[in-house]
């Protein structure tokens, strides 16, 4: 009898879309690139709509996966909006939410783009809200609907630089970026200094990348993630001690 596909929970994206005859309809939606990435590597996409009422879909999910989209809200780091910040609070909530059960639960978590930057502020860090200002070039959103390429190191020996072995060079398309990771583990760096991978050493698996791994022909921290809960469901119990848990983000008064 085949085995069944680890289940892989998708965070999803409300925004307006458009299909056949209707315009601008409030849509939940997630680029299909992402479900392509988790199909491929042998797992089962299941899209999860911004919800903060509870976290009890985690029961079904072998591993969560943070894709990329707006703004994290920046009230949730203590700072006042940029006005060139987009964020969406429903979806914050949500995934804050989900993020800090699948924590407690020691569920593999990867964060992609935004994802990697709501990770960074869930463990106590911030953002850099207009990553501009800061290097000095677009080269990491270089136009609307344009991907970046750039150069990218690891640190020796971290999950990133095992997941990423032999890969020098990744795209972006973000204008935000990590300023402090919190109690994360910085383990990525492009050729600027931008952040570009965070992990949790003390954790099976929370990895975060701020490229878009799922848009590569080889999209390997999405098969990582995967391995990572087929290996959670057929050893469920962790033997390592319980890691520190992350300090909680800050919220608006």
């Amino acid at each position: 009898m085949r085995s069944r596909r680890p289940v892989i929970g998708v965070t999803a994206y409300v925004e307006p879309a458009g299909w056949a005859v209707w315009r601008d309809v409030p849509a939940t939606l997630v680029p299909h690139a992402y479900v392509r990435a988790v199909t491929a590597a042998g797992g089962r996409a299941v899209v999860l709509p911004p919800d903060d009422a509870d976290a009890d879909v985690l029961g079904l999910l072998d591993g969560l996966l943070l894709a990329g989209g707006a703004d994290v809200g920046p009230e949730r780091y203590g700072q006042p909006p940029d006005p060139r910040t987009e964020s969406r609070p429903e979806r914050d909530a949500g995934e804050v939410a989900l993020l800090t059960a699948a924590l407690a639960a020691d569920l593999p978590v990867l964060g992609v783009c935004r994802g990697m930057q709501l990770l960074a502020v869930a463990y106590g860090g911030s953002l850099h809200q207009h990553l501009p200002d800061v290097v000095g070039h677009d080269g990491h959103r270089p136009a609307p609907g344009v991907y970046g390429s750039h150069p990218v190191r690891f640190a020796p020996g971290s999950r990133a630089a095992t997941v990423m072995a032999g890969v020098d060079r990744v795209n972006s398309y973000h204008h935000q970026a990590v300023a402090d990771p919190g109690g994360l583990a910085v383990t990525g760096w492009a050729d600027d200094g931008v952040v570009e991978a965070v992990e949790d050493p003390a954790r099976r698996f929370v990895l975060g990348v701020q490229w878009h791994p799922e848009n590569e022909a080889d999209p390997r921290p999405v098969t990582a993630l995967v391995r990572a809960a087929v290996s959670r469901r057929s050893q469920p119990t962790d033997p390592r001690p319980r890691p520190t848990r992350p300090r909680p983000p800050v919220t608006s008064g």
